[in-house]
């Protein structure tokens, strides 16, 4: 049996990846169908596994590159890397930042150049990787000049993912995701959290904050567009993935206004006035630099798809609610 491993499994992607994979299995590079592989998430103690069949838990620090190699199954077929530090954590801890969304990418990378080499590895990345005033619609091609500490430790951990694919030490491949909404849980540490509480604490009949002006415009994609972007990624060819490995997944460019007025239209006044207007700088100050409009041809190229509309995205808040 092979394994598929993915860090930060307990959280809302690797969960819901974890479950798509086994439900469906997945595909290689080579076009190797992984029915029914063993599961490997890695997380924190104390997350909330999921409960599924052939899925082993192990907890570990990501950074710690001794503990990765123990965990690392000798079978490993498949690696998704999406431990990271968010946005905003990232801004009030510089260190662990680096610790993580650097170092645990490294230690990912050298753990598997060394129990499998070339084994595909698939990374998350951000549109925080861009800043300054790039010009619209952006693409792979569009320089990278990170505004905060999460995009630049995300730009750097793009930068080891492309030299360990240049050196055949792994298939390494990045998904610059958009801002993934609605996400289900709670409001967290992520600079773009809101986009997601703005319509799920509402739904739950729950107030919550907009941080930033409504007119402020976002690039974002549904969990489940996200997913469907992970599980699809490496059933590409080896050949045709880009040599640098970093591909901009496809989105939507909404406002925040738009989110707000569509939830009011679909479930009422009474649901969208528990949203306070209340501007938070630092947030405003980290997504004021990030991009909202992409070029993806190059994602679709390779069989990518995103969401039809906005709407279909709070087709399925609703559903999550």
């Amino acid at each position: 049996m092979h394994s598929v491993v993915i860090t930060g499994g307990c959280g809302f992607l690797g969960a819901a990846l974890a479950t798509r994979i086994a439900q469906e299995g997945v595909t290689l590079p080579d076009g190797t169908r992984l029915n029914a592989p063993q599961i490997h998430l890695w997380d924190q103690l104390g997350a909330p596994v999921p409960q599924l069949p052939n899925t082993q838990f192990t907890a570990l620090d990501i950074a710690d590159r001794a503990a990765v190699r123990r965990a690392m199954p000798d079978n490993v077929a498949l690696v998704y890397h999406l431990a990271a530090v968010v946005s905003g954590q990232a801004e009030d801890d510089f260190e662990r930042a680096m610790q993580v969304n650097l170092g645990g990418t490294t230690a990912v990378l050298e753990v598997a150049k060394a129990v499998r080499p070339g084994v595909p590895v698939i990374g998350t990345s951000s549109l925080a990787v861009y800043g300054g005033s790039p010009q619209e619609p952006l693409t792979e091609e569009t320089q990278i000049q990170p505004q905060n500490t999460y995009g630049v430790t995300k730009a750097m951990a793009e930068l080891v993912m492309a030299d360990y694919r240049r050196r055949g030490w792994a298939d390494a491949r990045t998904l610059r995701l958009p801002i993934v909404t609605v996400r289900p849980g709670k409001l967290n540490a992520a600079a773009s959290s809101f986009a997601s509480s703005i319509i799920r604490e509402p739904l739950g009949g729950v107030p919550t904050i907009c941080p930033v002006d409504p007119e402020t415009a976002l690039w974002v994609a549904s969990p489940e567009a996200a997913v469907d972007a992970l599980w699809h990624a490496p059933s590409v060819s080896s050949f045709e993935w880009p040599d640098f490995g970093a591909v901009n997944v496809p989105g939507l460019r909404v406002q925040v206004l738009t989110m707000m007025a569509a939830l009011r239209a679909r479930a009422g006044d009474g649901t969208a006035d528990l949203i306070e207007m209340k501007p938070d700088q630092q947030i405003i100050d980290i997504v004021g630099t990030w991009p909202t409009l992409f070029d993806t041809s190059l994602a679709q190229s390779l069989g990518f798809t995103g969401d039809a509309s906005f709407d279909a995205i709070l087709d399925q808040a609703f559903l999550m609610k």
